[in-house]
């Protein structure tokens, strides 16, 4: 039974995380966290365990997610391997301070960065600058410079290990507010930079022995799975509508969280 449920909750998880760039795992740990407080079919769920495996899933969510986008050539690899310098070593530090973090106030903190991300949709966007990308017939511009782009992809690492996010809950927001991205766009390429970063935060996990091998390999097929439709829906609809879905996904889990962190 807890094995279906893992592959149930890999899938929602996914499909949710590739169709607005977060890549599953802003899903993942609220759900975990949550049957770890509540079942004792999860006793073996604990905070770090849940972040190893949420990395993991996120690889092939990532990956599967990528594929569909490069089909459709909405990435933009420039610029995803630019915001990738900071990204990675951001991850390792994030991955190792995890550790540390304390479990009872894990919830917390996490709902609070959550609340956070979701009020940051309200600022102005920037006005999009020089470079282009296409996104259907239309031809977008932007601009991203390497020190702010490191800067931002360096916070974006060390909460991407330390929370098991993935990072596209931070780095989705700043490409679109900041770097002016087209919300397609800003997602297809946060679900390339996920999957570099999952790996390297992942192998982190691993090293730590933060993964339940036993269950891990019940979320990859439901990641993979969930991670390719969630793509593929999100090129059917409008870029309002994502951003509107992301801001509600956000609060939603940002309130709950702080509920029971505060609880």
């Amino acid at each position: 039974m807890v094995y279906i449920i893992c592959v149930l909750i890999a899938v929602v998880s996914a499909f949710i995380g590739s169709l607005i760039g977060l890549g599953g795992g802003i899903i993942l740990i609220p759900i975990l966290l949550f049957m770890y407080q509540t079942s004792d079919l999860f006793a073996w769920a604990t905070p770090q365990i849940i972040v190893g495996i949420s990395l993991i899933a996120m690889i092939f969510t990532a990956f599967s997610s990528t594929v569909a986008y490069y089909k459709k050539r909405r990435v933009n690899y420039r610029i995803g391997l630019l915001l990738l310098t900071g990204s990675i070593p951001g991850g390792i530090f994030g991955s190792w301070l995890n550790q540390f973090v304390d479990s009872d106030k894990f919830t917390l903190y996490f709902g609070l960065l959550m609340i956070t991300l979701s009020l940051s949709f309200l600022i102005k966007r920037k006005q999009p600058a020089s470079g282009s990308n296409d996104e259907n017939d239309e031809t977008f511009h932007y601009n991203v410079s390497f020190w702010p782009a490191f800067t931002i992809s360096l916070i974006v690492g060390i909460l991407s290990g330390l929370f098991g996010i993935g990072g596209g809950s931070v780095m989705v927001p700043a490409m679109i507010l900041l770097f002016g991205l087209p919300v397609h766009i800003a997602t297809a390429t946060s679900m390339f930079m996920i999957l570099f970063i999952s790996i390297i935060s992942a192998s982190t996990h691993i090293a730590l022995g933060h993964i339940a091998w036993e269950y891990v390999f019940f979320f990859i097929p439901g990641a993979w799975i969930g991670g390719t439709i969630g793509a593929k829906v999100n090129q059917k609809i409008t870029g309002n509508i994502l951003e509107w879905f992301l801001r509600i996904i956000l609060i939603i889990i940002g309130v709950r969280l702080i509920i029971e962190g505060i609880m």
